[in-house]
């Protein structure tokens, strides 16, 4: 194992649950990312592996939010998670102030859906695709 799969089961072991494999595979071989998306021109940022925890227990994440894991956002005050209340998780958006669930936005049900259809559409602000609860 190298050092990035080793910190990416530190970090699963950690919260206690198993990233999906594109999300694996992207901490793994690109680490991180965070930048302008054309032709959206939305911005990105995908957290690097050791930057997960603090994400997470800042501004007590984990307690408004059980089984949600943020890797990353706009930039801003949204935050790109997963909802591993569910057993496939998918990836939606939460403001960083909300305080439960029922503001969330989906964005995709997974990593590579959320790449592949990025810098078409950008961030998904329509409360209609709220995550259910």
């Amino acid at each position: 194992m190298n050092s990035n799969t080793d910190d990416v089961t530190q970090a699963e072991r950690h919260f206690g649950v198993r990233f999906p494999q594109d999300y694996r595979h992207f901490l793994v071989t690109q680490g991180s990312m965070s930048r302008f998306v054309p032709p959206a021109d939305d911005f990105l940022m995908i957290n690097d592996v050791a930057e997960l925890v603090d994400v997470n227990e800042a501004g007590e994440f984990q307690q408004r939010f059980p089984g949600s894991l943020v890797i990353g956002g706009d930039g801003s005050r949204e935050m790109l998670t997963y909802d591993f209340r569910q057993e496939h998780p998918p990836l939606v958006l939460i403001d960083i102030s909300a305080q439960d669930w029922s503001s969330a936005i989906y964005q995709a049900a997974s990593l590579s859906a959320l790449l592949e259809q990025f810098p078409e559409n950008g961030w998904k602000w329509d409360d209609s695709e709220t995550a259910a609860p």
